[in-house]
């Protein structure tokens, strides 16, 4: 029996599921890149990304070819390049709609009850600044 594609998309967007990877692919959207090119501009060692170019590689996102001692990696496919412009379109979209409510949310201030409640961590350090406010002697600085 085949999988089912809807799991082969879940296996797809899992491979996607690491910023690293989203990183390289972003990269390779523009053009091939050697791996010390990518070294750069990813910030992680050199191992880390080799494991995270293989699990590229191993999904068909990627191939890589040698050059002397440099191997160069390009995307496998230019739809992965649209599928990362699709996705920025639509988180664009996102986080847009989220700074609109919290500009709604900051605008109905606190008039009411539907006034959003401090988070615990939020009083715990306020009360922290407030201390620190403190001199040594106990007052205020």
């Amino acid at each position: 029996m085949s999988t089912p594609l809807y799991r082969l998309k879940a296996e797809f967007f899992k491979t996607l599921g690491h910023p690293v990877r989203i990183r390289v692919l972003e990269l390779l959207s523009e053009r091939d890149h050697a791996v010390s090119e990518m070294l750069n501009e990813v910030g992680v060692e050199a191992a880390h990304l080799s494991q995270q170019l293989a699990v590229l590689r191993r999904a068909g996102l990627v191939t890589a070819r040698r050059e002397g001692s440099t191997v160069h990696y390009t995307l496998a496919d230019p739809g992965v390049a649209e599928l990362l412009r699709v996705a920025r379109t639509i988180l664009t979209g996102v986080l847009a709609g989220q700074a609109e409510l919290l500009a709604d949310l900051r605008a109905a201030g606190g008039s009411g009850d539907d006034a959003p409640a401090e988070a615990p961590d939020d009083v715990a350090d306020k009360a922290g600044d407030e201390a620190g406010d403190q001199n040594d002697d106990g007052s205020g600085g």
